[in-house]
């Protein structure tokens, strides 16, 4: 496999200390487990995993092409990416309650998602872990590329991206 089997992004906008740290206290349980991670602002940073803080888009892509496995918030360029390449995806989606966004709208898109070949939810640490912990059997689902149109697709990606 690559430099990482698994890769954990949480987006360009913010940190996501409670998916950085619940990963970051899965591999040091797994010292065998290979996990890059960008985290972007997080202080302070992991003690467990391979990290920086920001990625460029031709890197984060690259990265998920390699990937054994995604894990991430519920960002939409991140979710397009993973189906458009068949990446299996675990969504760990912000929630507003906990003021990781300003509202349910992460959980609201890992519901919609949640339900397609090769993305599995994990709603909390607990389930996270699970799917970290029988990730072999994710790439077996891995998603099938999109039916939607690449140039729908483009359009969409430029608008996540603006």
């Amino acid at each position: 496999m690559s430099e990482a089997a698994i890769l954990i992004t949480v987006g360009a906008q913010m940190p996501f200390a409670r998916l950085v740290d619940s990963v970051d206290r899965w591999a040091a349980q797994r010292p065998d487990a290979s996990v890059f991670a960008q985290i972007g602002d997080q202080d302070p940073p992991p003690a467990h995993l391979h990290h920086v803080a920001m990625l460029l888009p031709e890197q984060l892509r690259s990265r998920i092409v390699e990937a054994e496995v995604v894990v991430s918030h519920a960002g939409m360029g991140t979710i397009i990416t993973c189906l458009e390449l068949g990446t299996p995806l675990i969504i760990f989606p912000r929630e507003g309650a906990r003021r990781e966004t300003r509202n349910d709208h992460q959980v609201a898109t890992a519901e919609h998602f949640g339900n397609r070949a090769g993305i599995w939810v994990a709603s909390d640490e607990d389930e996270l872990v699970r799917l970290l912990d029988d990730r072999s059997r994710l790439g077996t689902e891995a998603p099938t590329a999109p039916t939607t149109s690449p140039r729908l697709l483009d359009t969409i990606r430029d608008f996540v991206d603006a």
